[in-house]
Protein backbone atom coordinates (compact mmCIF):
# COMPACT_ATOMS: atom_id res chain seq x y z
CA UNK A 1 0.00 0.00 0.00
CA UNK A 2 1.80 3.33 -1.29
CA UNK A 3 0.68 7.13 -0.31
CA UNK A 4 0.66 8.90 -3.07
CA UNK A 5 1.72 12.58 -4.60
CA UNK A 6 -0.80 14.99 -4.19
CA UNK A 7 -2.29 16.45 -7.32
CA UNK A 8 -5.71 17.61 -8.88
CA UNK A 9 -9.18 16.56 -7.83
CA UNK A 10 -10.26 14.22 -11.00
CA UNK A 11 -13.79 15.34 -11.40
CA UNK A 12 -16.32 12.07 -10.44
CA UNK A 13 -17.96 9.94 -12.72
CA UNK A 14 -21.65 9.14 -11.92
CA UNK A 15 -20.76 9.81 -8.22
CA UNK A 16 -17.86 8.05 -8.13
CA UNK A 17 -14.90 10.22 -5.83
CA UNK A 18 -11.83 9.58 -4.86
CA UNK A 19 -8.79 10.88 -3.92
CA UNK A 20 -5.80 13.72 -5.04
CA UNK A 21 -3.95 12.41 -8.12
CA UNK A 22 -1.31 13.27 -10.22
CA UNK A 23 0.10 11.84 -13.58
CA UNK A 24 3.24 10.49 -11.59
CA UNK A 25 0.99 8.76 -9.19
CA UNK A 26 1.89 5.38 -8.51
CA UNK A 27 -0.13 2.13 -8.00
CA UNK A 28 2.99 -0.15 -7.35
CA UNK A 29 2.66 -2.13 -4.40
CA UNK A 30 2.62 -6.18 -4.19
CA UNK A 31 1.61 -8.96 -2.12
CA UNK A 32 2.51 -12.46 -3.16
CA UNK A 33 1.56 -15.95 -1.38
CA UNK A 34 2.27 -19.73 -1.91
CA UNK A 35 0.49 -22.41 -0.45
CA UNK A 36 1.75 -25.81 -0.94
CA UNK A 37 1.86 -27.35 -3.59
CA UNK A 38 2.88 -24.04 -4.89
CA UNK A 39 5.78 -24.11 -2.50
CA UNK A 40 8.72 -26.20 -2.87
CA UNK A 41 8.87 -26.75 0.75
CA UNK A 42 5.21 -27.49 3.15
CA UNK A 43 5.18 -24.25 4.12
CA UNK A 44 2.73 -21.73 2.81
CA UNK A 45 5.30 -18.49 1.81
CA UNK A 46 4.43 -15.07 2.00
CA UNK A 47 6.27 -11.72 0.29
CA UNK A 48 5.58 -8.30 -0.05
CA UNK A 49 7.00 -4.72 -1.32
CA UNK A 50 6.08 -1.54 0.69
CA UNK A 51 6.17 1.64 -2.27
CA UNK A 52 6.20 4.63 -0.65
CA UNK A 53 7.61 8.20 -1.20
CA UNK A 54 11.06 8.47 -1.70
CA UNK A 55 12.32 9.78 1.15
CA UNK A 56 9.79 8.27 3.83
CA UNK A 57 11.33 6.11 6.51
CA UNK A 58 10.59 2.37 7.17
CA UNK A 59 11.43 0.88 10.55
CA UNK A 60 11.28 -2.05 11.88
CA UNK A 61 9.48 -2.59 15.72
CA UNK A 62 8.99 -5.28 17.65
CA UNK A 63 6.37 -5.44 20.45
CA UNK A 64 6.22 -7.95 22.71
CA UNK A 65 2.56 -9.51 23.80
CA UNK A 66 0.59 -7.70 26.76
CA UNK A 67 -2.01 -7.71 29.21
CA UNK A 68 -4.63 -4.70 29.21
CA UNK A 69 -7.02 -3.35 32.20
CA UNK A 70 -10.66 -3.37 31.09
CA UNK A 71 -11.86 -0.44 29.14
CA UNK A 72 -8.66 0.56 27.95
CA UNK A 73 -8.06 2.77 24.98
CA UNK A 74 -5.87 2.72 22.08
CA UNK A 75 -4.40 5.68 20.41
CA UNK A 76 -3.81 4.60 16.57
CA UNK A 77 -2.68 6.97 14.01
CA UNK A 78 -5.63 9.53 14.62
CA UNK A 79 -8.16 7.75 16.51
CA UNK A 80 -8.33 5.66 19.82
CA UNK A 81 -10.28 2.46 20.10
CA UNK A 82 -11.03 0.06 22.68
CA UNK A 83 -7.94 -2.14 23.96
CA UNK A 84 -8.65 -5.70 24.42
CA UNK A 85 -7.29 -7.60 27.44
CA UNK A 86 -4.78 -9.03 25.91
CA UNK A 87 -2.34 -8.76 22.57
CA UNK A 88 0.20 -10.56 20.81
CA UNK A 89 3.49 -10.06 19.46
CA UNK A 90 4.11 -8.74 16.47
CA UNK A 91 7.45 -7.80 14.05
CA UNK A 92 6.03 -4.54 12.29
CA UNK A 93 7.59 -3.00 9.40
CA UNK A 94 6.03 0.46 8.97
CA UNK A 95 6.33 4.12 7.93
CA UNK A 96 8.26 5.40 11.11
CA UNK A 97 5.08 8.31 11.52
CA UNK A 98 2.22 6.42 12.84
CA UNK A 99 1.14 3.78 14.35
CA UNK A 100 0.08 0.85 12.12
CA UNK A 101 2.27 -0.67 9.77
CA UNK A 102 2.46 -1.81 6.11
CA UNK A 103 3.56 -5.42 6.52
CA UNK A 104 4.09 -7.75 9.44
CA UNK A 105 3.60 -11.16 11.13
CA UNK A 106 2.90 -12.02 15.10
CA UNK A 107 3.96 -15.28 16.88
CA UNK A 108 1.47 -17.38 15.95
CA UNK A 109 2.76 -17.23 12.27
CA UNK A 110 -0.32 -14.93 10.98
CA UNK A 111 1.25 -12.36 8.41
CA UNK A 112 -0.37 -9.30 6.50
CA UNK A 113 0.02 -7.04 3.89
CA UNK A 114 -2.03 -4.15 2.63
CA UNK A 115 -2.49 -2.14 -0.46
CA UNK A 116 -4.23 1.41 -1.57
CA UNK A 117 -7.69 1.03 -3.68
CA UNK A 118 -10.25 3.01 -5.12
CA UNK A 119 -13.80 1.62 -5.53
CA UNK A 120 -17.18 3.30 -6.38
CA UNK A 121 -17.98 3.99 -2.68
CA UNK A 122 -16.90 7.28 -1.68
CA UNK A 123 -13.55 7.65 0.17
CA UNK A 124 -14.39 9.68 3.22
CA UNK A 125 -12.43 12.43 4.29
CA UNK A 126 -12.55 12.08 7.98
CA UNK A 127 -10.06 10.58 10.04
CA UNK A 128 -10.55 7.18 11.17
CA UNK A 129 -8.28 3.92 11.11
CA UNK A 130 -5.77 3.68 8.44
CA UNK A 131 -5.52 0.31 6.35
CA UNK A 132 -2.48 0.38 7.95
CA UNK A 133 -3.68 0.28 11.82
CA UNK A 134 -6.21 -1.91 11.08
CA UNK A 135 -3.23 -4.49 9.59
CA UNK A 136 -1.40 -4.19 13.07
CA UNK A 137 -4.86 -4.19 15.03
CA UNK A 138 -5.86 -7.67 13.26
CA UNK A 139 -1.97 -8.69 13.88
CA UNK A 140 -2.17 -8.02 17.72
CA UNK A 141 -5.65 -9.35 18.09
CA UNK A 142 -5.56 -12.97 16.07
CA UNK A 143 -3.69 -16.50 16.05
CA UNK A 144 -4.91 -17.07 12.45
CA UNK A 145 -5.60 -15.82 9.10
CA UNK A 146 -9.17 -16.13 9.17
CA UNK A 147 -9.19 -14.64 12.98
CA UNK A 148 -7.35 -11.74 11.42
CA UNK A 149 -10.10 -11.52 8.86
CA UNK A 150 -13.17 -10.96 11.37
CA UNK A 151 -10.79 -8.73 13.50
CA UNK A 152 -10.20 -5.89 10.63
CA UNK A 153 -13.87 -6.49 9.31
CA UNK A 154 -15.08 -6.03 12.75
CA UNK A 155 -13.07 -2.66 13.09
CA UNK A 156 -14.36 -1.38 9.64
CA UNK A 157 -18.14 -1.70 10.84
CA UNK A 158 -17.60 -0.25 13.97
CA UNK A 159 -14.81 2.87 13.07
CA UNK A 160 -14.24 2.69 9.76
CA UNK A 161 -11.41 3.69 7.25
CA UNK A 162 -9.92 7.09 6.83
CA UNK A 163 -7.43 9.63 7.39
CA UNK A 164 -4.57 10.77 5.24
CA UNK A 165 -2.31 7.74 4.64
CA UNK A 166 0.96 10.31 3.71
CA UNK A 167 3.15 13.05 5.70
CA UNK A 168 1.97 15.68 4.21
CA UNK A 169 -0.24 18.68 4.32
CA UNK A 170 -2.57 17.69 1.00
CA UNK A 171 -4.93 14.61 2.38
CA UNK A 172 -4.37 11.60 0.37
CA UNK A 173 -6.92 8.90 1.13
CA UNK A 174 -8.00 5.56 0.09
CA UNK A 175 -9.72 2.17 0.82
CA UNK A 176 -7.79 -1.17 1.31
CA UNK A 177 -7.21 -4.59 -0.06
CA UNK A 178 -4.80 -7.04 2.41
CA UNK A 179 -3.39 -10.38 2.02
CA UNK A 180 -3.28 -12.26 4.87
CA UNK A 181 -1.56 -15.38 5.63
CA UNK A 182 -0.83 -18.13 8.16
CA UNK A 183 0.60 -21.73 8.42
CA UNK A 184 -2.22 -23.18 6.84
CA UNK A 185 -3.97 -21.09 4.18
CA UNK A 186 -4.63 -17.57 2.83
CA UNK A 187 -7.32 -15.31 2.57
CA UNK A 188 -7.81 -12.06 0.20
CA UNK A 189 -9.71 -9.53 1.70
CA UNK A 190 -10.96 -6.58 -0.07
CA UNK A 191 -12.82 -3.41 0.99
CA UNK A 192 -14.94 -0.74 -0.29
CA UNK A 193 -15.84 1.54 2.59
CA UNK A 194 -17.19 -0.29 5.40
CA UNK A 195 -18.44 -3.18 2.89
CA UNK A 196 -16.14 -6.05 1.36
CA UNK A 197 -15.73 -9.41 0.11
CA UNK A 198 -12.81 -12.47 0.97
CA UNK A 199 -11.49 -15.33 -0.71
CA UNK A 200 -9.73 -18.35 0.91
CA UNK A 201 -6.81 -19.50 -1.07
CA UNK A 202 -5.72 -23.06 0.26
CA UNK A 203 -3.64 -24.04 -2.43
CA UNK A 204 -1.48 -22.57 -5.63
CA UNK A 205 -0.37 -18.98 -5.57
CA UNK A 206 -1.99 -15.85 -5.32
CA UNK A 207 -0.92 -11.89 -5.40
CA UNK A 208 -2.61 -8.95 -5.49
CA UNK A 209 -2.05 -5.16 -6.77
CA UNK A 210 -3.93 -1.93 -5.76
CA UNK A 211 -7.22 -3.13 -8.21
CA UNK A 212 -10.17 -5.62 -6.77
CA UNK A 213 -9.28 -9.18 -7.88
CA UNK A 214 -11.78 -11.13 -6.41
CA UNK A 215 -14.71 -11.99 -9.01
CA UNK A 216 -17.18 -14.14 -8.59
CA UNK A 217 -15.49 -16.76 -6.02
CA UNK A 218 -16.07 -14.93 -3.29
CA UNK A 219 -15.67 -17.19 0.25
CA UNK A 220 -17.89 -14.36 3.19
CA UNK A 221 -18.53 -11.18 2.46
CA UNK A 222 -20.66 -7.96 4.44
CA UNK A 223 -24.04 -9.19 4.80
CA UNK A 224 -24.83 -6.22 2.78
CA UNK A 225 -22.60 -5.88 -0.18
CA UNK A 226 -25.73 -7.40 -2.56
CA UNK A 227 -28.48 -4.81 -1.26
CA UNK A 228 -25.92 -2.03 -1.26
CA UNK A 229 -24.95 -2.72 -4.79
CA UNK A 230 -28.14 -3.27 -6.06
CA UNK A 231 -29.79 -0.24 -4.38
CA UNK A 232 -26.85 1.59 -5.95
CA UNK A 233 -27.86 0.72 -9.37
CA UNK A 234 -24.42 -1.39 -9.14
CA UNK A 235 -25.89 -5.03 -9.83
CA UNK A 236 -29.22 -5.84 -11.18
CA UNK A 237 -29.50 -8.35 -8.43
CA UNK A 238 -29.88 -11.35 -10.54
CA UNK A 239 -27.57 -13.74 -11.75
CA UNK A 240 -23.50 -13.58 -11.50
CA UNK A 241 -22.43 -11.22 -8.32
CA UNK A 242 -19.01 -10.52 -9.45
CA UNK A 243 -17.47 -8.06 -7.18
CA UNK A 244 -14.47 -6.89 -8.85
CA UNK A 245 -16.80 -6.25 -11.44
CA UNK A 246 -19.36 -4.36 -9.39
CA UNK A 247 -17.08 -2.28 -7.38
CA UNK A 248 -14.34 -1.26 -9.62
CA UNK A 249 -14.87 2.05 -10.72
CA UNK A 250 -16.11 2.79 -14.50
CA UNK A 251 -13.55 4.73 -15.76
CA UNK A 252 -10.05 3.73 -14.06
CA UNK A 253 -6.68 6.26 -13.73
CA UNK A 254 -4.20 5.82 -16.36
CA UNK A 255 -1.81 4.74 -13.04
CA UNK A 256 -4.69 1.88 -12.29
CA UNK A 257 -4.99 0.62 -15.52
CA UNK A 258 -1.38 0.36 -15.45
CA UNK A 259 -1.24 -1.96 -12.60
CA UNK A 260 -3.44 -4.19 -14.24
CA UNK A 261 -0.12 -5.07 -16.02
CA UNK A 262 2.00 -5.54 -12.91
CA UNK A 263 -0.32 -7.67 -11.43
CA UNK A 264 -0.07 -10.10 -14.60
CA UNK A 265 3.57 -9.67 -14.43
CA UNK A 266 3.45 -10.74 -10.83
CA UNK A 267 0.98 -13.72 -11.36
CA UNK A 268 3.29 -14.85 -14.41
CA UNK A 269 6.25 -14.58 -12.21
CA UNK A 270 4.87 -17.05 -10.05
CA UNK A 271 2.89 -19.49 -12.50
CA UNK A 272 6.86 -19.76 -13.88
CA UNK A 273 7.50 -21.37 -10.25
CA UNK A 274 4.77 -23.49 -9.58
CA UNK A 275 5.75 -26.42 -7.38
CA UNK A 276 9.01 -24.71 -6.51
CA UNK A 277 8.72 -20.90 -5.06
CA UNK A 278 10.55 -20.70 -1.83
CA UNK A 279 11.64 -17.69 0.23
CA UNK A 280 14.81 -16.69 -2.53
CA UNK A 281 11.94 -17.02 -5.28
CA UNK A 282 10.12 -14.35 -3.43
CA UNK A 283 13.26 -12.30 -3.11
CA UNK A 284 13.88 -12.47 -6.53
CA UNK A 285 10.47 -11.66 -7.44
CA UNK A 286 10.51 -8.71 -4.93
CA UNK A 287 13.53 -7.73 -6.56
CA UNK A 288 12.36 -7.61 -10.20
CA UNK A 289 12.28 -4.32 -12.21
CA UNK A 290 11.73 -4.46 -15.27
CA UNK A 291 7.84 -5.88 -14.31
CA UNK A 292 7.95 -2.83 -11.82
CA UNK A 293 7.60 -4.87 -8.91
CA UNK A 294 10.59 -3.15 -7.45
CA UNK A 295 9.66 0.32 -8.42
CA UNK A 296 11.98 3.35 -8.30
CA UNK A 297 10.11 5.60 -10.14
CA UNK A 298 9.75 9.67 -9.65
CA UNK A 299 9.34 10.49 -6.10
CA UNK A 300 8.39 6.92 -5.28
CA UNK A 301 10.66 3.99 -4.41
CA UNK A 302 10.00 0.31 -2.80
CA UNK A 303 10.74 1.40 0.70
CA UNK A 304 10.95 -1.79 2.71
CA UNK A 305 10.15 -5.52 2.00
CA UNK A 306 9.04 -8.70 3.59
CA UNK A 307 9.39 -12.24 2.70
CA UNK A 308 7.86 -14.98 5.35
CA UNK A 309 8.34 -18.52 5.81
CA UNK A 310 5.59 -20.21 7.62
CA UNK A 311 5.93 -24.05 7.91
CA UNK A 312 2.50 -26.53 8.07
CA UNK A 313 4.85 -28.42 10.65
CA UNK A 314 3.73 -26.25 14.44
CA UNK A 315 7.43 -27.55 15.70
CA UNK A 316 9.22 -25.61 13.23
CA UNK A 317 9.61 -21.82 13.82
CA UNK A 318 8.14 -19.43 11.27
CA UNK A 319 11.00 -17.05 9.95
CA UNK A 320 10.41 -13.48 8.42
CA UNK A 321 12.90 -11.48 6.29
CA UNK A 322 12.68 -7.90 6.76
CA UNK A 323 15.04 -5.63 4.85
CA UNK A 324 14.58 -2.58 6.94
CA UNK A 325 16.09 -0.02 3.66
CA UNK A 326 14.80 0.80 0.54
CA UNK A 327 15.70 -0.85 -2.63
CA UNK A 328 15.46 -4.78 -2.24
CA UNK A 329 17.82 -4.95 -5.19
CA UNK A 330 20.40 -3.26 -3.24
CA UNK A 331 19.38 -4.44 0.25
CA UNK A 332 19.81 -7.85 2.55
CA UNK A 333 16.75 -9.45 3.71
CA UNK A 334 17.61 -10.10 7.35
CA UNK A 335 16.13 -13.32 9.63
CA UNK A 336 13.52 -12.49 12.38
CA UNK A 337 12.32 -15.67 14.47
CA UNK A 338 10.14 -15.20 17.62
CA UNK A 339 11.81 -17.08 20.20
CA UNK A 340 13.37 -16.36 23.98
CA UNK A 341 15.38 -13.30 24.81
CA UNK A 342 13.79 -11.49 21.28
CA UNK A 343 13.59 -7.34 21.73
CA UNK A 344 14.06 -4.19 19.66
CA UNK A 345 16.83 -4.06 17.12
CA UNK A 346 18.11 -0.39 18.26
CA UNK A 347 19.84 0.33 14.67
CA UNK A 348 16.07 0.22 12.95
CA UNK A 349 14.01 2.03 15.14
CA UNK A 350 13.51 5.69 14.10
CA UNK A 351 13.62 8.65 16.52
CA UNK A 352 10.43 9.87 18.16
CA UNK A 353 9.56 13.44 18.71
CA UNK A 354 6.34 13.18 21.41
CA UNK A 355 3.88 15.53 21.26
CA UNK A 356 5.95 18.06 18.83
CA UNK A 357 5.59 15.08 16.19
CA UNK A 358 3.69 16.70 12.99
CA UNK A 359 1.55 13.72 13.05
CA UNK A 360 0.19 14.89 16.75
CA UNK A 361 -0.24 18.85 16.41
CA UNK A 362 -2.97 20.04 14.78
CA UNK A 363 -3.00 21.17 11.80
CA UNK A 364 -0.94 17.94 10.92
CA UNK A 365 2.33 17.78 9.12
CA UNK A 366 2.76 21.65 8.88
CA UNK A 367 6.45 20.87 9.65
CA UNK A 368 9.37 17.77 8.54
CA UNK A 369 11.69 15.92 10.90
CA UNK A 370 14.52 13.92 10.40
CA UNK A 371 12.88 10.25 11.05
CA UNK A 372 16.28 8.13 9.47
CA UNK A 373 17.35 5.17 12.06
CA UNK A 374 20.92 4.20 12.46
CA UNK A 375 20.84 1.13 9.48
CA UNK A 376 18.83 3.27 6.94
CA UNK A 377 21.81 6.23 7.21
CA UNK A 378 24.52 3.58 6.65
CA UNK A 379 22.36 2.17 3.73
CA UNK A 380 22.12 5.53 1.87
CA UNK A 381 25.90 5.93 1.96
CA UNK A 382 25.75 2.48 0.34
CA UNK A 383 23.43 3.25 -2.19
CA UNK A 384 25.49 6.47 -2.84
CA UNK A 385 28.45 4.13 -2.90
CA UNK A 386 27.22 1.63 -5.54
CA UNK A 387 26.61 4.61 -7.79
CA UNK A 388 29.26 6.44 -7.74
CA UNK A 389 32.07 3.99 -7.81
CA UNK A 390 31.34 0.90 -9.79
CA UNK A 391 33.76 -1.02 -8.40
CA UNK A 392 33.98 -0.46 -4.49
CA UNK A 393 29.66 -0.88 -4.95
CA UNK A 394 29.97 -3.83 -6.63
CA UNK A 395 32.33 -5.52 -3.88
CA UNK A 396 30.06 -3.82 -1.54
CA UNK A 397 26.69 -5.18 -3.02
CA UNK A 398 28.80 -8.50 -3.10
CA UNK A 399 29.29 -8.44 0.86
CA UNK A 400 25.46 -8.06 1.29
CA UNK A 401 24.30 -10.70 -0.65
CA UNK A 402 27.03 -13.43 1.05
CA UNK A 403 25.07 -11.67 4.47
CA UNK A 404 21.91 -12.56 2.83
CA UNK A 405 22.79 -16.13 1.77
CA UNK A 406 24.44 -16.77 5.35
CA UNK A 407 20.82 -15.97 6.52
CA UNK A 408 19.00 -18.08 4.12
CA UNK A 409 21.18 -21.21 4.68
CA UNK A 410 21.08 -20.92 8.96
CA UNK A 411 17.73 -20.99 7.97
CA UNK A 412 17.13 -23.56 5.48
CA UNK A 413 19.33 -25.79 8.14
CA UNK A 414 16.85 -24.83 10.99
CA UNK A 415 13.52 -25.65 8.97
CA UNK A 416 15.55 -29.33 8.16
CA UNK A 417 16.09 -30.35 11.38
CA UNK A 418 19.83 -30.02 10.81
CA UNK A 419 20.47 -27.66 13.53
CA UNK A 420 18.70 -27.08 16.48
CA UNK A 421 20.57 -23.65 18.00
CA UNK A 422 19.56 -22.34 21.66
CA UNK A 423 16.33 -20.14 21.75
CA UNK A 424 18.43 -17.41 22.78
CA UNK A 425 20.11 -17.54 19.70
CA UNK A 426 17.51 -17.87 17.44
CA UNK A 427 15.71 -14.85 19.40
CA UNK A 428 18.85 -12.56 18.92
CA UNK A 429 18.98 -13.67 15.09
CA UNK A 430 17.43 -10.25 13.93
CA UNK A 431 19.57 -8.46 15.69
CA UNK A 432 23.00 -9.94 15.05
CA UNK A 433 22.37 -9.97 11.11
CA UNK A 434 21.44 -6.05 11.58
CA UNK A 435 24.30 -5.19 13.21
CA UNK A 436 26.88 -7.23 10.99
CA UNK A 437 24.67 -4.93 8.07
CA UNK A 438 25.66 -1.92 9.95
CA UNK A 439 29.41 -3.06 10.06
CA UNK A 440 29.10 -3.40 6.24
CA UNK A 441 28.41 0.36 6.16
CA UNK A 442 31.08 1.79 8.74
Amino acid sequence: MEALAPGTKLGVLQGERMASWSPDTPCSCDCFVSVPPASAIPAVIFAKNSDRPRDEVQEVVFVPAGAHAPGSKLQCTYIEVEQVSKTHAVILSRPSWLWGAEMGANEHGVCIGNEAVWTKEPVGEGEALLGMDLLRLALERSSSAQEALHVITGLLERYGQGGSCREDPTSFCYHNTFLLADRTEAWVLETAGRLWAAQRIQEGACNISNQLSIGTDISAEHPELRTHSQAQGWWGGQGTFDFAQVFSLTQQPVRMEAAKARFQAGRELLQQQQGGITAEVMMDILRNKQSGICMDSGGFRTTASMVSILPQDPTRPCVHFLTATPDPSRSVFKPFIFAEGVAQAPQVLSPTFGTQDPVRTVPRFQTQVDRRHTLYRGHQEALGLMESEQDRGQQLRQKQRALEQEGLEAVRALLAGERAPPPQELGGLFQAFVTRESQLYA
